[in-house]
């Protein structure tokens, strides 16, 4: 359901549009359901194809958004998560597809087991139902979010960014185009047409029973907004204060590769580390080789007393060791041990990917048991905190919370289950 609404839409209006879209949504959750897995390849590959077709327009109506952000100030991390070229689109048709691969979760037996009675009982994969997502600035959510909805049998409301408008109207028009083309009801994929900040309160209330989830992906404000207001339930994704530990045993050369990628691959993606913690036995002589390289590919450091000592750089502040930069600036501090830097993790770290580089598997091994995040990593880059990489076929955003989701939240992780209990005529006595 596409409905163009102006901007100073009054708010019983809005409200009618969020209502009715939340029906919508409700109807075409159950028909996506019962249309089995099939039937929801064959709309995925249309939204692929769908997505290709569209390229043209994509494009046109990203230029618009990139040049009204640029107009507004926008920094350039935010800008390269807004930017589509015809490569990404390409990616994003790619990964449309590469959803489509992978197996249908829904109805997959998770467990089996018979009671002594003889009744047998069974765990089962079964769809959310209607999830809303709220993003910021990166389109191709859109499409990500679409597809890994769909692939697990629920309705998705979509809520961009303003930033990204008018490209997520064009994208989500192609993914519901495909939904069409498979015959399924275009209203599983619906786009929020409205930048009106009223419309994620509305989202945020339920929408009268019709939504199930509400998955937020985006900075530290939203999430607290959402976490904040939210009447249904949140799987929550917090900022990626991620960190990189140089044990004292750390291969130079690996450990020089893995931070400068880990750092500078991407710098506005959640999962670049923002924080650098190098072992204090091997400071001295590794960290101005560390350094060095990633001033060399364009990084500002800021470290703390001991770091400055050994190599110059700008004094780390407090709020340092908290700020997810998302861009080509980098906290260092130097810590007397493993558990030095495991405590500097869990005292300013938002539980998203930590990584330890070394080649000693005990202290490996000690750090991945003890370090409490979503995603703990042995010599890697944190940026491969990511759905696709995972082999999830993309992901809605890495959950850093306790409850139902954790990591990367790909189409498994937007099921939930139903016990199938079946028996033979017996009763309870």
């Amino acid at each position: 359901m596409t409905i163009q609404l102006p901007l100073a839409a009054h708010d019983a209006a809005l409200a009618g549009i969020m209502l009715a879209m939340g029906e919508g949504a409700r109807a075409a959750s159950a028909a996506v359901a019962k249309a089995g897995p099939q039937k929801r390849t064959e709309a995925l590959n249309a939204m692929a194809a769908r997505v290709r077709a569209a390229a043209p327009a994509i494009l046109a109506a990203n230029a618009v958004d990139m040049g009204a952000a640029r107009t507004k100030g926008i920094s350039g991390s935010m800008l390269d998560r807004l930017e589509l070229t015809p490569a990404r689109i390409e990616a994003m048709a790619k990964g449309v597809e590469e959803v489509a691969a992978m197996p249908d979760p829904v109805g997959t037996v998770l467990e089996t087991w018979e009671r002594p009675n003889g009744l047998t009982f069974s765990r089962v994969r079964v769809p959310i139902g209607v999830i809303g997502i709220i993003y910021e600035s990166r389109p191709n959510v859109t499409a990500d979010a679409g597809a890994l909805c769909l692939r697990a049998a629920n309705a998705v409301i979509l809520r961009g960014g303003s930033e990204s408008l008018n490209s997520s109207r064009v994208i989500a028009d192609a993914l519901r185009a495909g939904l069409s083309d498979a015959g399924l009801p275009a209203d599983a994929i619906q786009l929020v047409q409205t930048s009106d900040r009223a419309a994620v309160g509305h989202i945020l209330s339920g929408l009268n029973g019709r939504l199930d989830v509400v998955v937020p992906r985006g900075g530290k404000s939203l999430v607290a907004r959402v976490q904040d207001e939210a009447r249904v339930p949140v799987i929550g994704h917090l900022e990626g204060l991620c960190h990189t530990y140089i044990h004292a045993k750390a291969d130079p050369a690996k450990a020089e590769a893995i931070i400068v990628n880990a750092k500078l691959r991407r710098t506005g993606v959640c999962g670049s580390t923002e924080t650098m913690l190098i072992d204090a036995s091997i400071a001295a002589t590794l960290l101005p080789r560390l350094a060095g390289a990633l001033e060399a590919a364009g990084c500002e450091l800021r470290g703390d007393e001991r770091a400055r000592a050994i190599h110059p750089m700008t004094a780390a502040t407090e709020a340092d060791w908290t700020t997810e930069y998302l861009a080509p600036i980098l906290s260092i501090a130097v810590v007397d041990n493993i558990d030095g830097a495991m405590a500097h993790i869990a005292r300013y770290g938002s539980q998203h990917t930590e990584s330890i580089i070394t080649e000693d598997n005990a202290a490996a091994e000690h750090f991945l048991a003890e370090v409490d995040s979503a995603i703990v990593m042995h010599n890697a880059s944190t940026q491969f905190a990511d759905g696709g990489e995972f082999g999830f076929g993309g992901e809605i955003g890495i959950a850093t919370g306790r409850l139902h989701a954790r990591g990367p939240v790909g189409a498994e992780q937007l099921t939930i289950f139903k016990y199938v209990v079946r028996g033979t005529g017996q009763t309870r006595p």
